[in-house]
């Protein structure tokens, strides 16, 4: 085969559609655009979110409604399953060992513990919040808790 000889597939390609070329080419006249309108001037055309004069959907729909906290601190969910899973006994469970455990995406982000799961080895953990029965759970393994203050007023991550 030579270069000379390469064509598209059959069917593959089609003529452009000339409009306005007299009467016989079967496009003339109006050029398929019908008779008066808006869509039969030149350049009109409705604008892709008109419904006829209808209200848009996009103005019937509310826009940013409700009260928006600034200040709410998201904390990243840790559970006791986690914690046994991934940390040795007598083990110290920080924001940095929980990043570098894979449980954190930044080493920054404020931390709660939540009881799923059970705990069979004794830890230390540190952490900026925890449920009632997951400190029951640690200090029934022998384990101890520390709570730490979080700035209120420094810029937290939106999940």
């Amino acid at each position: 085969m030579k270069e000379h000889d390469l064509r598209p597939a059959e069917g593959a390609t089609q003529k452009r559609k000339r409009v306005g070329r007299g009467t016989g080419s079967g496009k003339g006249k109006t050029s398929s655009r019908g008779q008066k309108g808006q869509n039969a001037r030149n350049g009109g055309r409705v604008r892709p979110n008109f419904e006829g004069g209808q209200l848009p959907l996009t103005k019937r729909l509310p826009k940013l409604r409700g009260f928006h906290n600034r200040f709410k601190v998201l904390y990243v969910p840790v559970n006791l399953d986690q914690l046994d899973r991934l940390f040795a006994p007598q083990a110290e469970v920080t924001q940095a060992s929980l990043a570098s455990a894979g449980l954190l995406g930044n080493a920054n982000d404020p931390v709660v513990v939540l009881a799923r799961g059970e705990v069979t080895k004794p830890l230390t953990v540190k952490v900026h919040r925890i449920s009632t029965v997951a400190r029951q759970k640690i200090e029934a393994a022998g384990g101890a808790v520390e709570t730490l203050d979080y700035p209120v007023n420094k810029r937290l991550p939106r999940s």
